[in-house]
């Protein structure tokens, strides 16, 4: 995750570089994309629960998945987050919140349907992890600049920046190629962390629970359930935060995934079992 995240640093170093060679002002541009950035922070959480259909239960509602969280979030040292139920049928789960002390967990009714209490423990663990990762916080921060290279790239093709004519010199060119590049360098890269912190919070659900058995038994369980394709479409734009993506038939290669594949993270699972027996 380190390396990842300095090579995308290098690279708008390198695109920041670029536009105050060419003489591009974009005060205004930054700024605006940073107020964008800020809002979505702000008002991910709730836009997520509406994508879902999810709705905020209390300890009175669902007693049993209230006490399993509030567990699982002092076992990982965390203000106790918001937890949400969503009524589709598909079985999965997310977490999502700007930092721990403002966070919601939320799972599906098909997930507390299919799961047994040890593997769903497994599963919130997961979440709890992202939490304290502070993953929603990191990734909001890296699509933040993937999108102001994206921005400066539009500017930069319609002669936008520094009040240039699009046909006045080498400059617009260089900045719309580089900014072409950073943008579809960095959107391999933010692919690649995602992955890293999937497999970052599976390691802190075992270190959690102290079963890495009960979240590898969940994502085998998960992996095999079939998801019905109207809520694939229905919650396409979540995919990235689910704990196992739903793949229709033909999906893309594990480059443009935002999971690695699951029988990886099962086996990694599968060693620091093997370790922690043999502690």
């Amino acid at each position: 995750m380190l390396i990842t995240l300095s090579l995308l640093a290098l690279l708008y170093v390198v695109l920041g570089g670029v536009i105050v060679a060419a003489g591009g002002g974009l005060a205004v541009m930054v700024a605006l994309l940073g107020v964008m950035a800020l809002g979505q922070l702000w008002l991910s959480e709730r836009l997520a629960l509406r994508a879902m259909h999810a709705r905020v239960v209390s300890a009175q509602d669902a007693p049993g998945l209230h006490a399993l969280v509030e567990r699982l979030a002092i076992q990982a040292d965390v203000p106790m987050p918001r937890v949400a139920i969503s009524d589709l049928p598909m079985p999965n789960a997310f977490a999502m919140g700007r930092s721990p002390k403002h966070a919601t967990v939320c799972v599906t009714t098909g997930l507390l349907q299919l799961l047994e209490r040890n593997e769903l423990e497994g599963v919130l663990a997961h979440e709890i992890g992202h939490i304290r990762n502070r993953d929603v916080a990191l990734m909001t921060m890296v699509s933040f600049f993937a999108s102001l290279a994206a921005l400066v790239g539009q500017f930069a093709a319609f002669g936008g920046l520094g009040g240039r004519d699009r046909d006045s010199g080498p400059g617009l060119a260089v900045i719309l190629l580089v900014s072409l590049a950073v943008y579809v360098i960095s959107y391999f890269l933010m692919l690649a962390l995602s992955r890293y912190r999937e497999f970052a919070a599976d390691r802190s659900a075992a270190l959690f629970t102290g079963r890495p058995s009960a979240l590898a038994s969940a994502l085998r369980r998960l992996e095999s359930a079939p998801a019905p394709q109207q809520d694939l479409r229905q919650v396409a734009s979540m995919q990235a935060f689910f704990i196992v993506p739903p793949r229709a038939a033909g999906a893309l290669s594990r480059v443009f995934a935002t999971h690695p594949p699951t029988q990886e993270r099962i086996a990694r699972l599968a060693q620091m079992e093997s370790r922690l027996q043999a502690a």
